[in-house]
């Protein structure tokens, strides 16, 4: 499916900060059959991953000052109407403004920000460039997903920030809320317990695969490492969380039905 446009809090665009670009492309080039554009920029490189020619993701170099502190991630861009209103009414609810705001060119604009707990995320004021280009297909983002410590401050906080509205999902053993931009579900919610451990709050990439056992296998080969095996999902699907080579984390699922 072509995607041209995003609403309001609709997560639109998935990018890895990696402290081996090279390395990352490589891993991600084999597990995903993404097709790689590099692209020389002031800081450094930047490569979109491609889709049959439609963009679906992005990677760059980090620096060897930021990566001396700062782990390889992905980060997650919502769709907003306006970044600098935004970041107003992220400032009220509680969080923090950290990168931006700045123009990628005539692409969009943009701005980083941390939640109450912590979280990084960031959001994406489209121009000549909407975001991801394909969705309800393999090795695309399907869904987003918020562990944290306090759900009810959280519901709160992306309530006021990004306009996102909850919904308790009824169909599991445990309390999980899901997020909806308007009326389309996009993510999902859960508390932290103490099996989690020391982990910090974040939001989590899943990415839609046709068969999760595989592509967990797949990752292993490749030097990733599979942190959840693949694991059902009852009514969903089944997922796999996996670390790569440089130690960004991410997720897998096989959903059963592609509607989202």
């Amino acid at each position: 499916m072509k995607v041209e446009s995003y609403i309001q809090g609709q997560p639109c665009w998935v990018e890895l900060a990696s402290h081996d670009w090279q390395a990352g492309k490589s891993f991600y080039q084999q597990l995903f059959n993404w097709q790689l554009v590099d692209m020389e920029t002031p800081d450094g490189h930047y490569t979109t991953m491609q889709i049959d020619g439609g963009d679906v993701a992005a990677m760059y170099q980090m620096s060897a000052e930021i990566a001396k502190d700062t782990p390889s991630h992905w980060t997650i861009y919502f769709a907003v109407d306006n970044v600098d209103e935004t970041i107003e009414r992220v400032k009220q609810a509680g969080g923090q403004l950290v990168i931006g705001p700045h123009n990628v060119g005539d692409a969009g604009r943009m701005a980083v920000f941390l939640d109450p707990e912590g979280a990084s995320f960031a959001v994406w004021q489209a121009m000549e460039h909407s975001g991801i280009q394909h969705r309800q297909m393999a090795n695309t983002l399907c869904w987003v997903e918020l562990a944290c410590s306090d759900t009810g401050v959280e519901k709160q906080f992306y309530s006021q920030a990004l306009g996102l509205n909850t919904k308790l999902n009824d169909s599991v053993d445990f309390e999980y809320t899901e997020w909806h931009a308007k009326d389309t579900p996009i993510g999902g919610m859960m508390a932290m317990t103490e099996e989690w451990g020391d982990m910090p709050t974040h939001w989590m990439s899943y990415f839609d695969v046709d068969d999760c056992d595989a592509m967990a296998a797949r990752a292993a080969e490749l030097g990733g490492k599979v942190c959840v095996p693949p694991t059902d999902i009852p009514q969903v699907g089944r997922f796999a969380v996996i670390n790569d080579p440089q130690g960004a984390v991410f997720s897998i699922i096989q959903l059963i039905t592609r509607e989202y």
